[in-house]
């Protein structure tokens, strides 16, 4: 266990992009949820660590160290809940279908086909607000990034980059492929909770 600042600790489970190491993260993001420390704030699962916020006037590092040492014990570690599956329709009309059907030598149907018939994991949100990692692109689809990022990508642009898919939930800069677009807005701060997507979701999309 790490401090990563002087209220919140890291706790690294791998240095990979592993299925597994996610799943263990959100399994043990589960189990602090269901018996938490008086004083945590809050748990952050990213794709093969847990950092754990506290209220530094309640508690010490050393303090939140030793329950966590104690209370996430493999044994200990909670199953995972049944994962909610969110259906996300997508217009493929992107304007990178054609780079990454080439640079991946197929044909632009055979990308849609291999796009949207794949399962994906949140692995975990960050970049923007409401912006989700997902894992689970199809091996015949890894492209890298675009050499130059574009300084303006539409909201609700479904894109990938290397293994990872994604949907920019807002207008932004990026510099990922841009294969189409959904309508269903991402982030809503009126709605609650405001983000569609939480870690441990899965994914489908549908060509509408």
């Amino acid at each position: 266990m790490l401090p990563l600042t002087d209220s919140s600790i890291l706790l690294p489970l791998g240095d990979s992009i592993d299925p597994t190491l996610n799943q263990r993260a959100h399994n043990l993001a589960a189990r602090l949820a269901e018996h938490p420390l008086e004083g945590m704030l809050e748990t952050v699962p990213a794709y093969a660590s847990l950092t754990i916020h506290y209220d530094p006037l309640l508690r010490t590092h050393a303090e939140v160290a030793d329950w966590l040492a104690s209370h996430l014990a493999p044994e200990t570690e909670t199953a995972p809940h049944p994962a909610r599956i969110i259906e996300i329709p997508i217009l493929y009309d992107g304007p990178d279908l054609a780079f990454v059907a080439e640079h991946c030598k197929l044909t632009i149907p055979e990308v849609i086909q291999l796009h949207s018939q794949a399962e994906y994991t949140v692995y975990m949100m960050g970049f923007l607000p409401g912006f989700p990692y997902l894992g689970g692109l199809p091996v015949q689809l890894h492209t890298p990034r675009r050499a130059t990022p574009r300084t303006h990508v539409p909201a609700g642009s479904i894109a990938i980059a290397g293994a990872q898919a994604g949907i920019y939930p807002q207008e932004s800069p990026g510099g990922w492929q841009l294969l189409g677009r959904t309508t269903i807005p991402l982030h809503d701060p009126q709605r609650n909770p405001p983000f569609l997507l939480a870690p441990g979701d899965k994914v489908l999309f549908r060509p509408s």
